[in-house]
């Protein structure tokens, strides 16, 4: 079983543009320190799904559809890659949502081979291929879903992207978990707490880490501002590490 981080950026990508900051200056030069639309892919024998699809060249990237997407919400940098391949021929690639009647623009109205689906219900898990997903609540702007995926070789990661701490009967169900893998928003460095944020910054995410105990723990939905932060400050992660884009984590059966 394989976990590929796709893109870990934020909406603003590295190199944010126009910007002229240390970390963004460094990302122009070294496609190592680029992060795109923050995204991942797991695959085992039987199953490959995408969670989100903000990859404007998902076409290419996928000429052979994954057997399933999972977004976890309908902001534009989650899912504009789905508007070019919406108008492709072949089998339709089923596309699991959170229930938002509102979407993104016109997907609901001209789906084309998109299946758009529900889930029954949060905490309800479904079976995609070897895969069991589970539905999480986030806190977001938008209605918004982590992912808990569970394979039968006992491997569990949760994917929480994009939140501001965690609604609590998110956080309680995760605690019972034994996860191998926590993939955690971590857009912001720490910030003021009078700011208005709708994203984790480093003290949130601190606090949702100790709170729920993992064999790993990636922070993905990295900013600029961020990555700024971590040139000087990357000791104070302590055993958490932070996602590159094509980055990879094989599971052993």
């Amino acid at each position: 079983m394989r976990f590929t981080f796709l893109g870990t950026a934020d909406a603003g990508r590295v190199p944010l543009y126009g910007c002229e900051c240390p970390a963004c200056n460094a990302a122009r030069t070294q496609v190592a320190k680029r992060r795109g639309p923050c995204s991942a892919l797991l695959e085992t024998d039987q199953t490959r799904i995408l969670l989100d699809a903000g990859w404007p060249d998902l076409d290419e990237r996928f000429p052979v559809g994954p057997d399933a997407i999972l977004l976890t919400h309908f902001h534009m940098d989650h899912v504009a890659g789905l508007f070019h391949i919406r108008w492709g021929v072949g089998t339709a690639i089923p596309v699991f949502t959170p229930n938002d009647n509102k979407g993104c623009d016109d997907l609901y109205k001209h789906p084309g081979l998109l299946d758009f689906r529900t889930f029954p219900a949060p905490f309800e898990s479904q079976t995609i291929g070897d895969i069991d997903v589970t539905p999480l609540p986030l806190n977001h702007s938008k209605p918004c879903y982590g992912y808990l995926i569970t394979h039968s070789s006992g491997v569990k990661i949760a994917y929480l992207t994009d939140t501001i701490g965690l609604p609590n009967e998110t956080c309680d169900f995760l605690i019972q978990q034994k996860l191998s893998l926590l993939v955690l928003d971590c857009t912001h460095p720490p910030q003021p707490s009078s700011a208005k944020l709708n994203h984790n910054d480093w003290l949130h995410a601190q606090d949702i880490i100790k709170r729920i105990p993992a064999e790993r723990t990636f922070l993905t939905h990295i900013s600029h501002g961020m990555d700024c932060w971590l040139r000087s400050n990357q000791a104070a992660l302590s055993g958490v590490e932070v996602a590159r884009d094509n980055q990879a984590i094989e599971f052993k059966p």
